[in-house]
């Protein structure tokens, strides 16, 4: 049997990630991260599993060797017929496994406190606030320190901490940027924290993991990381030509709507998404429970 370590499990896991990489990064694979907490779950990926192949090669081995060296022809092979126990063996079968579990059990708990989406990222630059709600069938993005408003839009300056405060109008939601990290839920009446970051200019897919109805395949949003000048020249631009987000704009946003088009709003009612999160303004209708989809018209905002 050849020689098969803890070296060689690694290369063959950085082998299948590279070539799960390049079939998938056109589709945001979270193997292509853009961001510090994409980048350290893809770590926790390949290490976890390069552990497992750890047990899992070497098994794979001893299997073929076993099945060789006992075929029917082989005269050498010491069969045993009356044989059934050996504390050797039990010691290997049950150790390696333990093992197996240990450093996967220490990987978990390490990465679940590193990578705890309410953590804030280190970085000199204070973060980005941006509050996040979640529709019938569409995202809408506050900036509160801007003052300006954007749906199915994120745009957010490169190199930045990013601090989401997500909730749901509607039915219970995912938001989930692949190649950023970490998916997090929307829940009604609920305002969850995540924390990410974009490292370089680039456009991502942002999207709902969770099944909400007719509407949720086009339920996507664009995520536009541009350096920070581009940045503040969005929002000056957004602030001179978008209407003001305000509780009748956000009634009409309620209304059920499919694949929308982005655009902003140049200004935002102020604590509206403290209202919203705190049931303060009526929730969405949510998914129909028959087949109502005829009913469901095109918004186009403004």
């Amino acid at each position: 049997m050849l020689p098969f370590t803890i070296r060689h499990c690694r290369r063959a896991s950085l082998l299948v990630a590279a070539a799960l990489a390049s079939n998938s990064a056109k589709a945001e694979s979270i193997l292509a991260p853009a961001g510090p907490v994409d980048a350290a779950e893809r770590l926790i990926l390949l290490d976890s599993l390069t552990i497992m192949l750890a047990i899992v090669v070497p098994t794979i081995f001893a299997t073929l060797a076993f099945a060789w060296w006992f075929r029917a022809s082989n005269t050498r092979a010491i069969h045993m017929p009356d044989w059934d126990y050996s504390g050797r063996v039990e010691l290997i079968v049950w150790s390696i496994p333990t093992l197996v579990i240990l450093f996967l059990g220490g990987l978990i708990w390490d990465s679940s406190h590193d990578l705890d989406p309410s953590r804030t990222i280190s970085s000199p630059t204070p973060p980005l606030q941006i509050q996040v709600v979640a529709l019938d069938w569409k995202w809408l993005f506050i900036y509160p320190q801007q003052g300006v408003a954007s749906v199915n839009s994120l745009v957010v300056p490169a190199g930045v901490p990013l601090h989401f405060a997500i909730t749901s109008a509607t039915v219970f939601n995912v938001f989930f940027v692949p190649r950023l990290g970490s998916q997090i839920y929307a829940m009604n009446g609920m305002v969850t924290q995540l924390n990410l970051q974009a490292d370089e200019p680039g456009t991502y897919l942002g999207l709902s993991a969770q099944f909400s109805g007719d509407g949720f395949p086009g339920m996507t949003f664009s995520v536009n990381s541009m350096r920070a000048e581009q940045f503040n020249q969005w929002v000056a631009t957004a602030r001179s030509a978008g209407p003001e987000l305000n509780e009748q704009a956000y009634r009409n946003l309620l209304r059920q709507s499919q694949n929308i088009r982005p655009y902003t709003y140049g200004a935002v009612q102020a604590g509206l998404f403290d209202r919203i999160a705190r049931l303060q303004l009526p929730p969405g209708e949510g998914p129909p429970l028959g087949r109502p989809s005829a009913n469901v018209r095109p918004f186009r905002g403004k």
